[in-house]
């Protein structure tokens, strides 16, 4: 249609829609769509407008063969392991004009909405990865059936700036109920994009039947020949009118204070969606769709959303080409792994290695009582999972068959990797290296999880010091998806190829940094941190510094982070920043006060925050003149800038990608203002920092 043109991209890769006629059981005839790129198991589907005209081409025809009695009825299904990976985002970030914007949704609901206007049942076979626009093709349609081994269905559009605008934010509620609709639309994508599986979606009543992978094709065709003959389907979840009257509004409420809450007002797309989904409960079809287009006509042009998309392409496109990584076929093949220590940290990387590398793991610490409780604890958490139904029961039991604790480092002997995670102090790190080094092979990699000590000097008095790479994850282990891979002076290609290696098995984005004092993320945290308690010390409360620093849209402010990661490792972070360079770090005699009173926060019996324990308050001493929020707000974001162009000069890491990258998969830095460098140089805090820029205008494409 010439209404789209402007859209069309030359370079699209095209999904194209093939129609094939399928005689079912009963003799009906269904036409099938298969939605397929040609690009094999390389680059899933992906929904372009040429790819939309094309499916509503086909569907039109299809409409058309109804009404001539030639089908019984349509199914759309896709290519091996793929329906569609949503909208094709190659050249969204130049996107600059609202009528664009526009255009994009409206072209969704046009191609579409059709699957419900053939005049004939119309199913969707979600046969493998639905995200985004691929699972709203299926929510267009009648019926849905899902593969059981499908990898992942989520609307993710919240995480990336965006609403679901091709019918998600009306269809959905109205299919699965308000309380579920929120979570697969608002809440999902806020815990770090979480998706569904095949058993949530079917659970949810996504998908109205679920088949096993080796005849799903076969069953979902008879499963809707049985529709067509009049099979009633029945949705538990799909609201009535008591639950649209009572339920709907408040849920909506609540959501919305647990946004706030988490983000802040500032983040445009999570209210814009929830403004939808209050709106889903009543109205027609025709109207919500238009709601819909308004709402991509305001996000898509807008400057978070370009930022979101900036954030975007860092993590699915520049984690997987690290900076600076060796080539990945010197990587060493790991068949063992041993963790020293058995405590929580190190008790969570067993957990970790067991379920994604599965192999052997052994453990040891210095008593057979803090193994036992080590080794008690990941058998819990494997019940865990499988009391979820995340885990089968023999997995379970084949990986505590992998498990085993000694007391003996010559349990180690034959490990292929070494991770300590042993107290952080360096003398006990030295030794524990030494110890190790005389009983492992010449071929095992060892690994250190230290996060503010020098690598280079663990590496002090090894004969093979060349072996020797820091490894450091942020806790929780299973939940963070950063690993910082520290390579030493000395350490080899081969054993930063295998950390990289180790890492992407075990689904972490690593980033590659020099030994340097905290590395990327705890550098700046501990920059974060430092200011934080200065503006105490100068006589400011905690929580006008929290609110002070608050914009930057960090998941904590620095002193939930304090008490997170305990008074007392966060006194000793400050002062090893502070060692390092006690004119840009600062450490505070307060900070020890409060550890040693031992908290911080004050909570209720559910252990939510309630505030600031008085006798913290009372235990800090300082000055009575303190800054304005203005001004420690912006002593902040330039502190920032300067010590980032400083960690560039200096080589920590390759690029200010990296950075950027850090901290969005370290500390959550927020999606909606792209990486911390482009946000540096919006607020103008580079040019007060060292007049200039991290990136230039055309790259950072946002403002505030």
């Amino acid at each position: 249609m010439e209404k789209y043109a402007a859209l069309l991209e030359s370079d699209e890769v095209v999904t194209h829609s093939y129609v094939n006629d399928i005689t079912l059981p009963s003799g009906k005839v269904l036409a099938l769509i298969t939605l397929d790129n040609g690009k094999d198991h390389t680059r899933p589907n992906t929904l372009g407008p040429k790819t939309l005209l094309e499916l509503a081409e086909k569907l039109d025809q299809l409409k058309q063969r109804a009404a001539n009695k030639e089908i019984h009825a349509v199914a759309v299904t896709g290519k091996p392991y793929f329906l569609a990976a949503g909208a094709d985002l190659t050249h969204v970030q130049d996107i600059r004009e609202r009528k664009i914007g526009r255009l994009i949704g409206e072209l969704g609901h046009y191609s579409l909405g059709k699957l419900s206007e053939l005049g004939v049942p119309s199913f969707v076979f979600i046969n493998g990865l639905a995200l985004g626009g691929g699972l709203e093709i299926a929510l267009n349609a009648d019926y849905r059936t899902i593969n059981k081994t499908a990898p992942a269905v989520a609307l993710p559009e919240v995480f990336i700036g965006l609403i679901p605008g091709w019918g998600g934010a009306y269809l959905l509620p109205n299919l699965i109920g308000i309380k579920n609709a929120l979570k697969v639309i608002i809440e999902n994508p806020l815990k770090q994009n979480r998706v569904l599986s095949p058993e949530d979606a079917y659970e949810l009543g996504i998908a109205d039947a679920m088949f096993d992978s080796a005849r799903y094709l076969e069953q979902s065709l008879a499963w809707a020949d049985q529709v067509i003959n009049g099979m009633k389907v029945k949705r538990k979840h799909e609201p009535n009118a008591i639950e649209k009257a009572t339920i709907w509004g408040p849920a909506v409420s609540i959501a919305r204070s647990m946004v706030e809450e988490k983000l802040g007002k500032v983040p445009l797309s999570p209210y814009k969606a929830l403004d939808l989904i209050a709106e889903a409960k009543s109205g027609s079809k025709e109207d919500a769709f238009r709601r819909e287009d308004d709402a991509i006509e305001e996000l898509i042009a807008s400057d978070q959303f370009r930022a979101s998309i900036y954030a975007f392409n860092l993590v699915q496109k520049h984690a997987k080409k690290p900076t600076g990584a060796p080539d990945k076929s010197l990587a060493r093949k790991v068949t063992k792994v041993g963790v020293i220590g058995a405590g929580l940290m190190a008790s969570q990387f067993a957990l970790l290695f067991l379920r994604r590398l599965q192999v052997p793991v052994v453990i040891t610490d210095v008593s057979q009582d803090r193994i036992d409780k080590g080794i008690q604890y990941i058998k819990d958490e494997l019940q865990k999972l499988v009391d979820k139904g995340r885990l089968s029961t023999d997995d379970r039991n084949r990986f505590i068959g992998n498990l085993s604790g000694s007391l003996d480092y010559a349990a180690f002997a034959d490990c292929d990797w070494v991770i300590e995670a042993v107290f952080e102090e360096l003398r006990i790190k030295q030794e524990v290296f030494a110890k190790l080094e005389a009983i492992v092979s010449p071929e095992c990699i060892l690994a250190t999880n230290t996060s503010s000590l020098s690598v280079n000097a663990m590496a002090t008095g090894l004969k093979h010091p060349e072996r020797l790479v820091g490894f450091h994850f942020f806790n929780p282990v299973a939940v963070m998806p950063l690993v910082e891979v520290v390579r030493a002076n000395k350490s080899s290609d081969e054993a930063i190829a295998t950390a990289m290696e180790v890492a992407k098995n075990l689904k972490k984005t690593a980033v590659i940094t020099s030994d340097s004092a905290g590395f990327v993320v705890n550098r700046l945290l501990g920059y974060l941190l430092g200011e934080a308690m200065r503006a105490v010390d100068e006589g400011a409360s905690f929580e006008e510094v929290a609110n002070a620093i608050a914009p930057l849209g960090l998941p904590m402010n620095p002193f939930d982070l304090l008490e997170l990661v305990g008074l007392k490792v966060g006194a000793h972070v400050l002062d090893s920043m502070h060692a390092f360079n006690s004119e840009r770090f600062y450490a505070s005699a307060n900070l020890h006060k409060l550890a040693e009173h031992g908290k911080l926060l004050e909570r209720d019996g559910k252990g939510k925050i309630k505030g600031y324990d008085k006798q913290a308050i009372a235990i800090v001493s300082g000055g009575t003149s303190p800054r304005t929020a203005e001004q420690i707000f912006e002593g902040v974001q330039v502190g920032l800038a300067k010590e980032i162009k400083l960690m560039l000069d200096e080589k920590v890491v390759g690029t200010a990608q990296d950075i950027d990258l850090c901290m969005i998969m370290g500390a959550g830095w927020p999606f909606h203002l792209g990486g911390i460098t482009p946000y540096l140089d919006r607020c103008g805090a580079s040019q007060k920092a060292f007049g200039g820029s991290f990136h230039t205008p055309m790259i950072i494409g946002v403002r505030d």
